[in-house]
Formats: structure tokens, sequence, C-alpha cells
């Protein structure tokens, strides 16, 4: 079973990442940053952690208001580096541990955490201000990261007890993963600070130092604030430290702190600690029993014949062929492929299997492989193959066999517009493959 071997909790202004890059250890103004992240750095050479769940918030770099989560889970192998309008960080790409993300994901779910996942977006300063701090990263960095994004810039956002619940059902879906992992969980944000209005500038030590103390003892009386509270207290940017309550419901009701540190050079109040639990394992039967918790809703569905549930894993997959599909609903995409479907493949950096699947129209195959139904309807509405067709060729039917099995054998229709080609019953371009 996996285990959680330790929190870290760190502030993750964008001042840690342009210290890190810019500016020396020796320097007396940037030199307690560097200091405060050394034990911290050694305790993780200690413990070789084999993941990290690293909980953050996206400066709206990555997450847009046009779909803005209260909780996204990243499931991906990789992110990359974000670039906040100044040009990337020189720093390489962030490795996921997919496996244990998408485990991690069906047992949240299963808690009742209404989750969205995410893959191919890039982390920015939330993550890798502490980060770079926290890990070598030459050429690549040593652990793979969970990364655990809560949406806290645009109201309402989880209250503080809904993180704290969060970080409890975090626990109980590390400790049922059934590889032998150490892992650690990372909480960034805070402390005290606001960026905006006639307020900028706002800090308040004495409760940044109080905070501290009750996520160490007394996480309960942390809940109970509402985010008028945290604004009121640690200003309204500062309200973001919701998030180190996810770290400290996932830990023990009693703890170990064993490292903290707090700096305050300017706009936030920088903050480290290290935790470590007091509590023993859980229970083989209690892992057990949440497992069964987790597959409660799928139970059963792999014993459907020609049944393909779309789970994450399959999603993480079949990301890149889903996402070329995908990108048919763009005109330009679309009439390259038209143009040139080998030479459209060949760019996406499609594997040959993948590629064969697509040119073959094999549209059982896709489905198998990890395609997305309704990316295939798309590609079927692109080169003029109707809904049915691809139906009847998933059944490894004809058109005429199969269209004998419906109240109106003559109805054809796909998701085409009006720039895509007619589907007729007897056209030849919509034959489809039975494969």
């Amino acid at each position: 079973m996996a285990r959680i071997v330790g929190a870290i909790a760190t502030s993750h202004t964008p001042t840690i990442g342009f210290a890190h890059d810019r500016k020396s250890p020796d320097d007396p103004v940037w030199g307690p940053i560097f200091e405060a992240y050394v034990p911290i750095r050694k305790w993780l050479g200690e413990k070789k952690p084999d993941a990290l769940v690293l909980i953050y918030n996206d400066h709206v770099t990555s997450f847009f208001f046009d779909h803005y989560s209260a909780f996204a889970l990243g499931i991906g192998d990789a992110y990359p580096v974000a670039d906040e309008g100044g040009g990337a960080r020189a720093l390489p790409p962030v490795r996921g541990h997919a496996a244990l993300a998408q485990h991690v994901g069906f047992s949240l779910v299963a808690d009742e955490f209404d989750m969205s996942f995410f893959q191919d977006r890039s982390l920015d300063h939330g993550v890798l201000s502490p980060l770079s701090m926290l890990l070598p990263h030459e050429p690549d960095w040593p652990v793979p990261v969970v990364p655990l994004q809560v949406g806290v810039l645009q109201f309402p956002v989880p209250s503080a007890l809904r993180c704290y619940k969060l970080g409890q059902a975090l626990r109980r879906a590390i400790e049922s993963y059934p590889e032998d992992l150490s892992v650690v969980i990372v909480a960034t944000g805070g402390l005290s600070h606001q960026v905006h209005g006639e307020r900028a500038g706002f800090n308040n030590t004495p409760w940044d130092m109080q905070f501290l103390e009750l996520i160490e003892k007394d996480p309960v009386r942390l809940t109970e604030l509402t985010q008028a509270e945290y604004a009121r207290l640690g200003g309204m940017e500062g309200a973001e430290v919701i998030m180190w309550l996810v770290m400290r419901g996932a830990m023990s009701a009693t703890l170990r702190k064993i490292h903290q540190t707090y700096y305050l050079p300017s706009m936030t109040g920088i903050a480290t600690a290290i935790y470590e639990n007091d509590a023993i394992d859980a229970g083989v039967d209690t892992v057990s029993a949440h497992r069964a918790h987790m597959g409660r809703q799928l139970a059963g569905a792999e014993a459907l014949e020609g049944t393909y549930p779309f789970t994450l894993a399959r999603s993480v997959k079949g990301y890149r062929l889903n996402k070329f599909l995908h990108r048919m609903i763009e005109p330009a995409h679309r009439a390259r492929f038209l143009q040139d479907e080998a030479g459209a493949l060949r760019e996406a950096g499609l594997s040959s299997e993948e590629s064969d699947m697509i040119r073959h129209r094999d549209w059982r195959a896709l489905i198998r492989y990890g395609a997305s139904f309704f990316m295939l309807e798309k590609l079927g509405a692109v080169v003029g193959i109707s809904n049915l067709h691809i139906y009847a060729a998933m059944r490894g039917e004809t058109l005429e066999t199969f269209q004998k099995t419906r109240n109106a054998p003559g109805a054809l229709y796909s998701v085409a517009g009006t720039d895509a080609k007619s589907v007729a019953f007897d056209d030849a371009s919509t034959k489809a493959s039975g494969r």
C-alpha cells in the first residue's frame, strides 16, 4: 500500500521563483528565502518519496474563466512549464505520476467530490515557484508529481471545511493505492497578502503566526472561518491558505512539526513547514473496503459485451489520438486533413498504430484503443460517414443489416454542419470499415 510519509507547506509567491532564478543565496534580502528550503531539501533527500501530491491554485494561466473548476486533478504523464507573460522559466517539464493520479481521481469521485481532470496543461508559479526550491531539477525532476488545482480566484470557491474534508478523502485515496509508494503532500499558497484594489499590500504577521499554530494544533478551528474572515485577517488573495487545509486533512489528527520559517520581504508572508504523522497505517480491512467502495459504480460493467467505459486510464492512453480528432471542430485542421490526410497524421506525431486506425476508419479498433465515440462522430462528419455507418461497423454489420434493427430504417444522420459532405444511404464514400 502507499503511505503518506509527511507533508510540506510552502508559500508559492513568484518572489520565490524570482529568487531562485536571479538572486544569490548570499544576498541579505533574498537569502532568507533560500535558507527556508535547505532543511526541506535535506528532509526530502532522506525520505526519498516516490511521488508528491501538490496542492496549488493556477493564476489564470492554464485555467481561464471560460471553464473554471473548484477541484481539478492532473492525471497525465507530464506538464509543461507555463509562460505567464514574460516567457517560460528555464525549467524541465514536470513529470506526472499518472497511475497514482488516476487512482486518486476514482477515489475522490467515489467519495462524492465532483472533480474535473486535466492533461496537457502547463503549470505556473503556483507549482513551480516552490518546486524549483524543493528539488534539484537538472536535467530532470527526480520525483513525479500529482497536481491538484483548487479554484480560489472566482467566487464561489470551496469552503475551508470542504478543503479539509477533501484532504481526508485524499488520505483514503493514497493509502488505498495498491503499489508500495511513499508519498509526500505539498500544500502551497499564502500567507497574508492582497494584490488588488486600494488594500493592495495588506499584510498581517500576527495572523500569519496564529494560522501557523492553528494549522498544526487545531485545524478544525480554521475550518470554521468564512472566506470573508480569511480575507479580513489575511487579505483577499491570502485566503488561498485554505489549500493548506487539504494537506492538513490528509494528515493525522496529531502530528509533529519538524521545521518552520516565516519571512515577509515585501508583498507576501512567505512560510515553510514540514510535518510528520503521529498515526499508524490504515488496516488491511479498511483499505480493502475502500477499494470496493471505489469500484462499486463500475462493478459489472466489464462483463457487458462490446462495452468499453471511457476511464481516466483510457483517456490518458488515447489523449493524443482524441486531441487530433477533437481538432476536427477547427475549419483549418479539417481542411488540412481532407487535403493531405497522411501529412496531417504525420504532423500530429501519432503512432503508426493510431494513424492506421484513422486511415482505415477502423471504428471498432479506435474505440477499443481509447478513442471517445464523440471524437469518432466528428471524424465521420468531416469525411461524410454517418453515425449509423459507424454504429454498424462497430457491430461488424453492414449498414443495411444494422438498419433493420432500427424503427426508422431509412434515417441517416451525423453531427455534420454546413460545410460537411452530404451523407447518402448508397453513397460509396460512406462505406465504413467493418473490422
